[in-house]
């Protein structure tokens, strides 16, 4: 490579070093122990603080309108914030200060009077859903600013994929399988162990994230070198409207995060292993199993990425996951007696189960941690195509469409094992396979996956952002840097 060419290199990309995008990835990995953790608060809020199964869920559910409503509000503030500390550092820390203080406050709810329980369990949840979304939206938005370079954005989705893959199940061994015991059932000792480790450890890594990105988040680096962009709030549908890969990204991530949603919903599994496959505890097997199978197929769609782009890895992923889950149904459909897949015995059936369920769940995880940093593709087009540096606005309304579609997934699963009859409850562990559950449980675990895919594929294809367009738009963006400059 000639030293013209090298220099032409360094003007159009900003990179980052290997450890800088790891410990960043750590911010995303900060908000999801609060996620994980506050799988348990209906346990707490029923069992120890009181309060009625039907009233939980029902807030619970209330709340993520709530979700998305903070979702363009905390956008608009990181595109006008500007301060010494940087545009991106201090929403992070800030969203973590007010997801601990939200644990503290929501976990004391059983010292509350019975008559001010409800408002006070609201308004705390209101709380934590305002720090979980102010952090959040940094992982989404510094991504522009982390790096540029097509070799290294991708990279992101390696780190992200083998931190919550560790994170969600050793987790879920952790709980169920010390704290549990330890403290026996879910008690309030264990709440206050699992709390105080998932705010400290949470705390940790959000510090780690913050010096990642110290040497990042200024200005050079923001848009055409900019500090702030003059935005008003109603912008919102103006950039949807005229970014077209924008528009595609969310069709295809939120279609892909529904069917990701759907495919881990308590009942399916109880449909797939504890009815289909007769062995509802096959379901954590198999979790532990997948894991290195997921972690492969993440990293050899980095690597793919890093050379073809993210665009063409999303999308051939998704036509590996499609085929794999379709094989997968037919192969249901076509054996007498699909419990032969149980793992009793080792043979064609449980091979061909395992090999292609582990093929279809890990193009589930590797398709959401790309689409992440596409969205900073996404930010760099609107920059190129307006001079606009507004990132927090693009992540806001990826993360507003994205939760708006992937909370359906409950409803999508009561509608559809509605129409077979269950009604009054979700079918239980050892209810009898008829013809129709059978049906049901396919068209659940595996068509709606094959429906999500196939629309993220559709959506590429008016999705512009290939390789070669995202090359020129970082070399237009460094030569308008350029000019400025001079």
């Amino acid at each position: 490579m000639s030293s013209k060419t090298i220099d032409m290199e360094q003007s159009r990309y900003h990179t980052a070093k290997l450890w800088q995008i790891g410990l960043f990835t750590f911010n995303n990995t900060a908000t999801n122990i609060y996620m994980f953790a506050m799988m348990f608060i209906t346990y707490y809020a029923t069992g120890v603080a009181g309060l009625a199964v039907v009233v939980v869920s029902t807030i619970l559910t209330a709340m993520r309108a709530f979700d998305g409503v903070t979702d363009p509000i905390i956008g608009f503030i990181i595109d006008k914030t500007e301060t010494k500390f940087g545009k991106f550092r201090p929403v992070m820390v800030i969203g973590n200060i007010i997801l601990a203080l939200s644990f503290v406050l929501m976990y004391n709810m059983h010292h509350i009077p019975e008559g001010g329980l409800l408002i006070y369990f609201i308004v705390t949840h209101a709380i934590y859903i305002v720090g979980y979304t102010m952090q959040t939206a940094v992982t989404r938005a510094a991504q522009t600013v982390l790096t540029n370079h097509p070799k290294q954005r991708p990279l992101f989705t390696i780190f992200d994929s083998v931190y919550n893959i560790s994170l969600f199940t050793l987790g879920q061994i952790f709980v169920a399988s010390f704290l549990v015991e330890k403290h026996g059932g879910f008690t309030m000792p264990l709440f206050v162990e699992l709390n105080t480790i998932a705010v400290i450890l949470s705390g940790v890594l959000t510090v780690l994230a913050f010096f990642a990105i110290w040497q990042k988040d200024r200005k050079e680096f923001y848009g055409l070198a900019e500090l702030t962009t003059k935005t008003k709030f109603r912008d919102y549908w103006p950039v949807l409207k005229g970014n077209r890969p924008m528009q595609m990204l969310v069709i295809s991530a939120s279609t892909d995060k529904l069917a990701s949603s759907v495919m881990m919903q308590q009942p399916v599994m109880v449909m797939l292993f504890g009815i289909l496959l007769g062995n509802f505890a096959l379901s954590g097997t198999v979790s532990l199993i997948i894991i290195v199978p997921s972690l492969i197929i993440t990293f050899l769609g980095v690597k793919y990425a890093g050379k073809a782009g993210m665009k063409k890895t999303l999308v051939n992923a998704s036509w590996l996951g499609a085929i794999s889950f379709v094989a997968l149904a037919a192969f249901f459909l076509i054996v007498d007696d699909p419990s032969i897949a149980n793992f009793e015995s080792y043979g064609f059936a449980t091979i061909t189960f395992l090999v292609l369920y582990s093929i279809g769940r890990g193009v589930g995880t590797l398709t959401p941690s790309i689409v992440i940093p596409m969205i900073a593709d996404a930010s760099d087009y609107e920059t190129y195509r307006t001079g606009r540096y507004i990132p927090g606005m693009m992540s806001a309304i990826f993360s507003f469409v994205d939760k708006l579609v992937s909370s359906l997934a409950p409803a999508l699963v009561g509608f559809l094992v509605a129409i077979i009859g269950y009604t009054e409850e979700f079918p239980q562990i050892g209810d009898p396979l008829t013809d129709a559950l059978l049906y049901i449980t396919l068209i659940i675990s595996f068509g709606i996956p094959v429906i999500g895919w196939l629309i993220s594929i559709i959506a590429m294809k008016f999705y512009q952002l290939d390789a070669e367009k995202m090359q020129e738009i970082q070399e237009k963006i460094a030569e308008e840097k350029e000019k400025a400059a001079n």
